[in-house]
Order: C-alpha cells, then sequence, then structure tokens
C-alpha cells in the first residue's frame, strides 16, 4: 500500500510536466521553393588549418542561419555552397544570460564583446555596465574596423558592434552612438532610414564620416566612409551584400598595415523564418553564401586572412521534409514563428582555423578572435 501511494505521488508530481509538454506549440508549417543554382567556390586550402600569422578576421553571421537553413540553401543549390565546401567547422552554444532562448541583441553582444549579457541588452552587461566591443579594442591597436549588414544599423547585430544601450529598441539612441564609434567602414540601412533621424544626431554622424549612397563612391573617401544604399529588401538590393562586402574588405585593406576586423551580417534569413517563408530562406542564404564566397576568395588571395561564418541564433525550428537537388526543389517544415535555443553551425577557413573545431559559446568566439589578431587575452 505504501508502495502505491508512493507511486501515486510521483505520477501527481510528473503529470504537469507531461501536460505542459502536450500544450507545445508546432506549427507544422510546410512551404515549398524552387530556385536555380549559383556559382560556389572551393578553395585550395593551402593556408588552412596552419599557424600562419592572421592579420586580418571577417565575421560573417547569418541572423537565425540553424543547421537546417544551411541544408536548404545547400540542397537548393544543386548540393553546394561555398560554405558547406570548408572543412573546419564546429558548434555554437547561443544562450544569453538571463533566458535558454537569446535574442539578436544578446548573442550579437556576445559575439562583439567575448560576454554574456541579457535579451535586450547592446554592448552592456547584466548590471548595465558598458563593455568594449571588438572595434573599441582593436582600433587603438592599429586594425580597420567595419560592419555590412542588410538589415539597418540599428539593428541589433551591427549595433552590438559599435552601440552601449539598454534596449535594442532604442533607435535614435543607437544611432547617436555612431559618431563615436569605431568604425572606417559602415554600411547598412538606408539613407531614407537615416535622414528619419533626429537633426542633431545627423549632423554629428555628416560629421563624422563621410557618406555616400553610390558603392562606387567609396573608393578615395576619406576613412571613415558610410554607404546606405537605397533598399535592403530582398528584391530590390540586387547584388548588395556580396558587392559591399567585397569593398569593405578592399577598403578596409588599405586603411592599416597591421590589419582589419569585419563583420558582415546576412540579416534577413531570420526574418523569413520568422515568417515561415521558404522561398524568402533558401533565397537569403544563397545570398550570405555569396557574401561567404567572397571572404574566401580574398581570404585565399591574401593567405593572412580567417573568416568566421556562424549566427546569432536558430530561428523558425526549421526542417527539411523532402527536396531533388537536381532541380533545386526544397520542401521546408517551421516549428515555429520565435527563435530556438539550438545549437548552430561554425565554419572556419584560413590560419588558426583550427581553434573553432569544437563545441563553444558565442562569447568564446570573439575572445578567440582578439587574441589571434593580437597574441593578447
Amino acid at each position: 500500500m505504501k508502495k502505491l501511494l508512493c507511486s501515486l505521488a510521483l505520477l501527481a508530481a510528473v503529470a504537469p510536466v507531461f501536460a505542459q509538454s502536450e500544450k507545445t506549440e508546432y506549427t507544422a508549417y510546410i512551404g515549398e521553393t524552387t530556385v536555380s543554382n549559383q556559382s560556389y567556390y572551393i578553395p585550395s586550402f593551402k593556408v588552412d588549418g596552419t599557424n600562419a600569422k592572421v592579420r586580418n578576421v571577417i565575421l560573417l553571421i547569418g541572423d537565425g542561419m540553424g543547421v537546417a537553413a544551411v541544408n536548404a540553401g545547400m540542397y537548393a543549390n544543386g548540393g553546394q555552397l561555398t560554405v558547406t565546401n570548408l572543412k573546419t567547422y564546429g558548434y555554437v552554444r547561443t544562450q544569453s544570460a538571463d533566458n535558454f532562448t537569446t535574442d539578436s541583441a544578446a548573442s550579437g553582444t556576445a559575439y562583439a564583446t567575448g560576454e554574456k549579457t541579457n535579451n535586450g541588452y547592446l554592448g552592456m552587461d547584466p548590471d548595465k555596465n558598458n563593455i568594449p566591443n571588438l572595434p573599441e579594442k582593436l582600433a587603438p591597436l592599429g586594425f580597420a574596423c567595419g560592419v555590412v549588414s542588410t538589415d539597418n544599423l540599428n539593428g541589433a547585430t551591427p549595433a552590438a558592434f559599435f552601440a552601449h544601450q539598454e534596449s535594442r529598441n532604442a533607435t535614435d539612441e543607437i544611432w547617436a552612438d555612431l559618431p563615436g564609434a569605431y568604425l572606417d567602414f559602415a554600411s547598412a540601412g538606408t539613407m531614407s532610414v537615416f535622414e528619419e533621424r533626429p537633426e542633431d544626431t545627423r549632423a554629428a554622424i555628416r560629421a563624422r564620416y563621410t557618406m555616400v549612397d553610390n558603392l562606387d563612391a567609396v573608393d578615395g573617401a576619406a576613412a571613415p566612409v558610410m554607404y546606405l544604399p537605397p533598399s535592403v529588401a530582398l528584391d530590390e538590393r540586387g547584388n548588395y551584400l556580396p558587392a559591399t562586402t567585397r569593398k569593405a574588405i578592399e577598403y578596409l585593406s588599405k586603411q592599416s598595415k597591421k590589419g582589419f576586423f569585419l563583420m558582415v551580417e546576412g540579416a534577413r534569413i531570420d526574418k523569413e523564418e520568422h515568417s515561415n517563408n521558404t522561398d524568402g530562406t533558401v533565397r537569403e542564404m544563397l545570398d550570405f553564401d555569396k557574401a561567404i564566397e567572397e571572404a574566401i576568395r580574398f581570404a585565399e588571395k591574401d593567405g593572412h586572412t580567417l573568416v568566421i561564418i556562424s549566427a546569432d541564433h536558430e530561428t523558425g525550428g526549421v526542417s527539411l521534409r523532402g527536396g531533388d537537388p537536381k532541380e533545386g526543389f526544397m520542401r521546408l517544415a517551421f516549428g515555429s514563428t520565435s527563435h530556438t535555443p539550438i545549437t548552430v553551425p561554425l565554419f572556419a577557413y584560413g590560419p588558426k582555423s583550427q581553434h573553432f573545431r569544437c563545441f563553444q559559446e558565442n562569447s568564446d568566439v570573439s575572445n578567440k578572435i582578439f587574441e589571434i589578431l593580437t597574441g593578447k587575452k
């Protein structure tokens, strides 16, 4: 009888857990898309994983890019992407200081500063103290620094590399941090978004940056330079992301003999996954891979550049339900319209890439970058 009572008590204790599990939302939204194959690049791997000196680091962040998003882009492209041709890879845990499921601000801050923080915070620790980001740590040592994104400059990921705000939604305050940023090159958002900012902020930014609305105008422009394109929407921006990545690399290479750090974000993979949009998810992944190709081609030629590709978090609980790589056809299922705590992939290419062949925190990636570039911890 005593054993029976204990068993009943145990069942009563775990019943709420089972009930809670039964309520777990699973949208099981299924979408289809067919795309034409695009080119991809396979490097020679001559310097990959060697201990050659690293002068430059290019960190590419695919917002919301989980393993399934990479697979979707790869199979839709006939089974090949530049990023999936790389040989060095690991995984990244993305949890924030106060939540098992991070947002872009907290994860962006971890990549930018090497410290975990609360969701919503930019460049601040959980106690709201400013944390120095990679540009702030590297620029005084002689490195040129830049950010490129298909989001606006006040978007959580690019903002994490220059702003210090307790809310990612403090749009005007984030833009007001730009005149004091340690950036030689900045490109994200549009001129119309800039024009919506307060007059004193616009004046301070214009006083600090050479502002251009044409990518060709970057050549010869005095640093720091800010390029604001006409549009960052997928069907309007054309080759903005790969072209601007290439231009940023060229520009930063000329700004310092010491080296450079560049963060490039494919921001809209995440936005398409939030909408459970199969076609948009695949096309944004393919666009991001073209920017990756630009970085890998430069690293291959330069021999002293480390390229790291990862994500701030996974979005959508994406899974593959079928497809035909020969036809570029993919069928995806989405388990959520939100972020998930799933571990995200990391790919690396170039000297010292072997240091990223492991499970690691997003904050670890930042600290490794700083140590590899400077020899300091």
